[in-house]
């Protein structure tokens, strides 16, 4: 990202792009940042967009080989398209002859970094992949939004927030605006005003059935998953993402009886390092046979349901009972 800052800074834009990555909101953030140093405000002459599959690369080739109307250069947009993981040889050839009034932006979900296509444009240009951020980012990030409204966060109140939000940005964001709105009259946002307005995520209801599954509190995990259901969430998604925390918790003890750090576990496993401690908790529940064993059953629960032996809402009801006895 401090490259793409440097180079608008200074003027001297590559002439690639590829921005791809977990973290959408930042995505967003740095996409408009280049748009907005590239093309004049209104130009819409030399700035052309395209969006998902089935876009022609030889329609992109013969746009980058026209001259800029009036300008010194042309932007082309595209996003989603999946190039960088069919990688098409007409326009990976391509980017060794682009002209000097030509740049590319680019942004994807997914990448293959061994695609022609990545090489070549990593030769001309930069791929900047934009993951999930650290516990410290964020907390500066949030502490640094709420400081510009002339307010202060309690630690308490932070890590409600965050634990209630997850460490999607986009989603930090929205909710922030919410809390700050609700606390317009005070100075200190409190754990209260958190609870009061910030809307919890389904990830967290998962993470707190799995932690009624670890500690045994059968009741409590049904009842969770029954306001799932009536939240209209789908079983079948419900299970995908119990036995993903599952994985999660194989990770993290697996990992934790070897002696790594806790930042080298959440960087594995894929969760937030102040969450390591809490899947550490739950994950003495089992020994490693268990989970792994947890994990093959899900398997075949979905594969039950998938082929007509089982329906897909008792499917979850057994995997709650036979892991929280």
């Amino acid at each position: 990202m401090k490259t793409i800052d440097n180079d608008i800074k200074a003027g001297d834009l590559k002439h690639a792009y590829l921005l791809y990555g977990e973290e959408q909101y930042l995505i967003r953030q740095y996409r408009d940042k280049i748009v907005k140093a590239a093309v004049p405000e209104g130009d819409t002459m030399n700035f052309t967009a395209f969006s998902g599959d089935g876009i022609n690369p030889k329609e992109i080739i013969d746009l980058a080989e026209t001259l800029p109307f009036f300008a010194d250069s042309r932007l082309i947009l595209i996003e989603d398209s999946g190039f960088f993981k069919k990688s098409p040889e007409e326009l990976a050839e391509y980017f060794a002859e682009v002209p000097e009034t030509t740049r590319f932006l680019f942004v994807e979900k997914e990448v293959d970094k061994r695609s022609k296509l990545y090489k070549a444009l990593t030769k001309m240009g930069n791929a900047v992949e934009f993951k999930q951020q650290t516990d410290e980012i964020l907390s500066r990030w949030v502490g640094g939004r709420i400081k510009k409204e002339g307010k202060n966060i309690t630690r308490d109140a932070y890590n409600l927030f965050i634990q209630k939000t997850g460490t999607d940005m986009e989603n930090i964001d929205k909710e922030l605006e919410k809390l700050i709105c609700y606390c317009l009259d005070k100075e200190i946002i409190e754990p209260a005003d958190v609870e009061a307005v910030t809307t919890e995520q389904i990830s967290n209801k998962i993470f707190e059935m799995v932690d009624a599954i670890s500690t045994h509190q059968q009741k409590k995990a049904l009842e969770l998953y029954y306001d799932l259901l009536a939240l209209k969430e789908p079983p079948m998604r419900i299970l995908f993402l119990i036995t993903r925390q599952f994985q999660i918790l194989l990770t993290v003890k697996v990992m934790t009886n070897k002696g790594f750090g806790n930042k080298d576990i959440a960087s594995k496993a894929g969760c937030p390092e102040w969450a390591v401690k809490k899947y550490q908790s739950q994950s003495r529940s089992y020994s490693v046979e268990q989970l792994k064993g947890a994990l093959e059953q899900g398997g075949s629960y979905e594969e039950a349901v998938k082929t007509g032996k089982m329906n897909d809402q008792m499917a979850v009801e057994l995997f709650l009972i036979e892991y929280s006895k």
